[in-house]
């Protein structure tokens, strides 16, 4: 599911429920070992994923421990992110740096916020779009999709970037694909517009990231995709370079 919305270059995995054949690496299991069991479970599935991710990047299977702001520790030359969420949904993405310059996830239950989150996470004109009602076989809960694409946004910021960014930090905008076969699922692209300076390491301006949503399974799950300098001058994916921003956790 998960890969429909990234390029090629990028390495997926992901799991609908708990894998029983993932094994924690004894770094990664002293984390979790006075967790319950539904975020030892959780902790054990992403990252048997993200080991399958990094075999089919042709690299061996290493520990993936959680660094500042937890954002997962990849072996050098990789970019990566990581996704859980109630359901049991679990997945892992990644690729080679001189593909990517970095790359964010997210999914969450097609399901309205809590009650109040909303208001904490929009901005006024995000507010307007996400309150606007969405119904017959189009229905989308339109407040989970834009805190889905928040995080996504963050997770791709905060490994770039390497400073805070705040909900409201970054506008977001979306469209829905039209047109689509009978019976595919609800799918389209959002444009992330950042409202705080961030420089990339290659000295690049940080200023918007584009990025594309899927709702299916009874999920909404986003993802961002920003192209290396080579991969981008050569036309690579339609994830925009400039500025970036998001909010959320970016480590699972």
């Amino acid at each position: 599911m998960i890969e429909t919305l990234l390029p090629e270059e990028v390495r997926t995995s992901e799991a609908f429920g708990p894998d029983g054949s993932a094994v924690l690496h004894p770094e990664e299991a002293v984390l979790v070992a006075a967790a319950p069991n539904e975020r030892r479970e959780e902790f054990t599935t992403v990252r048997g994923c993200a080991r399958r991710a990094l075999a089919a990047l042709g690299l061996p299977p290493t520990p993936v421990l959680p660094g500042k702001r937890n954002v997962p520790q990849w072996p050098a030359g990789v970019v990566g992110s990581m996704t859980h969420c109630a359901g049991g949904y679990r997945a892992a993405v990644l690729a080679r740096d001189t593909d990517l310059m970095a790359v964010g996830i997210d999914a969450e239950p097609d399901l309205p916020l809590p009650r109040g989150v909303l208001e904490s996470i929009a901005l006024p004109q995000e507010l307007v779009w996400a309150r606007t009602p969405v119904t017959g076989a189009a229905r989308l809960c339109r407040d989970r999709l834009l805190f889905s694409a928040k995080e996504a946004v963050y997770k791709t910021w905060y490994p770039l970037v390497g400073t805070e960014l705040d909900f409201d930090d970054a506008a977001l905008s979306f469209r829905t694909d039209q047109h689509l076969p009978a019976g595919s699922p609800r799918r389209g692209a959002f444009r992330a517009r950042l409202l705080r300076p961030g420089t990339a390491p290659d000295g690049r301006p940080v200023t918007e990231f584009t990025g594309r949503w899927l709702a299916e399974r009874g999920l909404v799950v986003t993802a961002i995709a920003l192209p290396a300098r080579r991969a981008a001058s050569a036309g690579g994916h339609t994830t925009a370079y400039g500025a970036g921003g998001g909010v959320g956790h970016p480590g699972r």
